[in-house]
Protein backbone atom coordinates (compact mmCIF):
# COMPACT_ATOMS: atom_id res chain seq x y z
CA UNK A 1 0.00 0.00 0.00
CA UNK A 2 1.30 3.34 -0.99
CA UNK A 3 0.26 6.69 0.97
CA UNK A 4 2.64 8.64 -0.86
CA UNK A 5 2.83 9.96 -4.95
CA UNK A 6 5.93 10.40 -4.56
CA UNK A 7 9.31 7.66 -4.45
CA UNK A 8 10.51 8.14 -0.67
CA UNK A 9 14.35 9.51 -0.37
CA UNK A 10 16.76 6.96 1.92
CA UNK A 11 16.86 9.34 4.83
CA UNK A 12 20.73 8.79 6.64
CA UNK A 13 21.97 9.91 9.92
CA UNK A 14 24.08 12.55 8.38
CA UNK A 15 21.91 15.50 7.34
CA UNK A 16 23.16 18.08 6.12
CA UNK A 17 22.60 20.10 9.33
CA UNK A 18 24.45 16.88 11.17
CA UNK A 19 27.30 17.81 8.62
CA UNK A 20 28.04 21.31 9.16
CA UNK A 21 27.74 20.75 12.72
CA UNK A 22 30.16 18.34 12.81
CA UNK A 23 32.05 20.38 10.51
CA UNK A 24 31.88 23.28 13.36
CA UNK A 25 32.73 20.84 16.05
CA UNK A 26 36.06 19.53 14.46
CA UNK A 27 37.26 22.68 13.67
CA UNK A 28 36.36 24.23 17.12
CA UNK A 29 38.30 20.78 18.52
CA UNK A 30 41.04 21.32 16.10
CA UNK A 31 41.71 25.22 16.89
CA UNK A 32 41.16 23.80 20.51
CA UNK A 33 44.20 21.24 20.27
CA UNK A 34 46.37 23.57 18.61
CA UNK A 35 45.94 26.41 21.14
CA UNK A 36 46.82 23.28 23.53
CA UNK A 37 49.79 22.32 21.83
CA UNK A 38 51.02 26.50 21.54
CA UNK A 39 50.67 26.64 24.54
CA UNK A 40 52.56 23.44 25.73
CA UNK A 41 55.47 24.83 23.28
CA UNK A 42 55.50 28.37 24.99
CA UNK A 43 55.55 26.90 28.35
CA UNK A 44 58.32 24.58 27.61
CA UNK A 45 60.02 27.86 25.83
CA UNK A 46 59.32 29.86 28.92
CA UNK A 47 61.14 27.05 31.03
CA UNK A 48 64.15 26.88 28.74
CA UNK A 49 64.56 30.47 28.68
CA UNK A 50 64.16 30.84 32.50
CA UNK A 51 66.90 27.78 32.79
CA UNK A 52 68.94 29.41 30.58
CA UNK A 53 68.69 32.89 32.28
CA UNK A 54 69.06 31.31 35.75
CA UNK A 55 72.49 29.58 34.61
CA UNK A 56 73.50 32.97 32.92
CA UNK A 57 73.25 34.28 36.26
CA UNK A 58 75.47 31.80 37.78
CA UNK A 59 78.25 32.38 35.44
CA UNK A 60 77.91 36.33 36.29
CA UNK A 61 78.38 35.46 39.83
CA UNK A 62 81.15 33.47 39.27
CA UNK A 63 82.33 35.75 36.60
CA UNK A 64 81.94 38.49 39.73
CA UNK A 65 83.60 36.32 42.42
CA UNK A 66 86.90 35.73 40.25
CA UNK A 67 86.68 39.47 39.60
CA UNK A 68 86.95 40.14 43.01
CA UNK A 69 89.20 37.62 43.77
CA UNK A 70 91.43 39.36 40.71
CA UNK A 71 90.81 42.80 42.30
CA UNK A 72 92.02 41.78 45.93
CA UNK A 73 94.93 40.05 44.26
CA UNK A 74 96.32 43.26 42.20
CA UNK A 75 95.17 45.35 45.15
CA UNK A 76 97.74 43.63 47.24
CA UNK A 77 99.91 43.29 44.83
CA UNK A 78 99.77 47.03 44.44
CA UNK A 79 100.54 47.54 48.13
CA UNK A 80 103.61 45.19 48.11
CA UNK A 81 104.47 46.94 45.11
CA UNK A 82 104.61 50.46 47.49
CA UNK A 83 105.59 48.84 50.15
CA UNK A 84 108.93 48.30 48.16
CA UNK A 85 109.13 51.31 45.96
CA UNK A 86 109.34 52.77 49.14
CA UNK A 87 112.08 50.93 50.90
CA UNK A 88 114.13 51.38 47.94
CA UNK A 89 113.71 55.19 47.85
CA UNK A 90 114.09 54.92 51.89
CA UNK A 91 116.97 53.15 50.65
CA UNK A 92 118.26 55.03 48.12
CA UNK A 93 117.95 58.24 50.91
CA UNK A 94 120.18 56.59 53.22
CA UNK A 95 122.85 55.73 51.05
CA UNK A 96 122.55 59.42 49.42
CA UNK A 97 122.62 60.71 53.33
CA UNK A 98 125.65 58.02 54.02
CA UNK A 99 127.83 59.06 51.22
CA UNK A 100 126.69 62.91 52.04
CA UNK A 101 128.32 62.34 55.95
CA UNK A 102 131.40 60.74 54.35
CA UNK A 103 133.79 63.80 54.18
CA UNK A 104 135.98 64.27 51.29
CA UNK A 105 139.59 63.40 53.34
CA UNK A 106 138.30 60.35 53.64
CA UNK A 107 137.84 57.41 50.63
CA UNK A 108 135.32 54.65 50.93
CA UNK A 109 136.05 51.34 48.95
CA UNK A 110 133.65 49.60 49.66
CA UNK A 111 129.83 50.01 51.89
CA UNK A 112 127.86 46.64 52.95
CA UNK A 113 124.43 47.71 54.02
CA UNK A 114 122.46 45.05 56.38
CA UNK A 115 118.98 45.32 57.94
CA UNK A 116 120.49 45.77 61.50
CA UNK A 117 124.27 47.47 60.53
CA UNK A 118 126.65 48.91 58.49
CA UNK A 119 129.86 47.52 57.30
CA UNK A 120 132.13 50.62 55.99
CA UNK A 121 135.51 49.71 54.15
CA UNK A 122 137.80 53.11 52.98
CA UNK A 123 141.46 55.10 53.46
CA UNK A 124 142.42 57.53 55.75
CA UNK A 125 144.97 60.15 56.60
CA UNK A 126 144.92 59.32 59.88
CA UNK A 127 142.90 57.69 63.10
CA UNK A 128 142.32 61.51 63.98
CA UNK A 129 140.41 62.66 60.88
CA UNK A 130 138.23 59.17 61.20
CA UNK A 131 137.08 59.58 64.62
CA UNK A 132 136.21 63.58 64.52
CA UNK A 133 134.83 63.78 60.57
CA UNK A 134 133.48 59.91 60.18
CA UNK A 135 133.27 57.92 63.38
CA UNK A 136 131.35 60.49 65.40
CA UNK A 137 128.69 61.07 62.96
CA UNK A 138 127.97 57.22 63.00
CA UNK A 139 127.98 56.82 66.67
CA UNK A 140 125.26 59.10 66.92
CA UNK A 141 123.63 57.25 64.60
CA UNK A 142 124.45 53.38 65.51
CA UNK A 143 124.24 51.69 68.77
CA UNK A 144 127.55 50.07 68.84
CA UNK A 145 130.09 50.86 66.18
CA UNK A 146 133.77 49.01 65.87
CA UNK A 147 137.02 50.82 63.93
CA UNK A 148 139.69 48.65 62.88
CA UNK A 149 142.75 50.19 61.23
CA UNK A 150 145.58 48.77 59.18
CA UNK A 151 148.68 50.69 57.47
CA UNK A 152 148.59 51.33 53.94
CA UNK A 153 151.33 51.56 51.45
CA UNK A 154 151.17 55.22 51.04
CA UNK A 155 151.24 56.03 54.57
CA UNK A 156 147.62 56.22 55.28
CA UNK A 157 145.40 54.06 57.09
CA UNK A 158 142.95 51.64 55.92
CA UNK A 159 139.84 51.10 57.86
CA UNK A 160 137.08 48.52 58.81
CA UNK A 161 133.98 50.09 60.94
CA UNK A 162 131.15 47.83 61.50
CA UNK A 163 128.47 49.47 63.04
CA UNK A 164 125.32 47.76 64.84
CA UNK A 165 122.01 49.10 65.12
CA UNK A 166 120.22 47.19 68.35
CA UNK A 167 116.99 45.00 67.57
CA UNK A 168 115.05 46.09 70.44
CA UNK A 169 115.18 49.76 70.03
CA UNK A 170 113.98 49.17 66.12
CA UNK A 171 111.45 46.90 67.61
CA UNK A 172 110.27 49.54 69.81
CA UNK A 173 110.00 52.43 67.12
CA UNK A 174 107.97 49.66 65.22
Amino acid sequence: MKYSYIKPRTKTVLTKDIQLLFTFFSVTLFMLFLTYAFLLFRDYRFDQDRADITQEKQDLRDGISKMNKHITLIEKQSIQAEKIFTKNSVLKDSINNLFDLVPSRITLSEANIMENGLVLYGITPNKDIYNFMLQAPLRSIFNRSYSSFYPDKNGWLRFVSTNYIDEEETQSEN
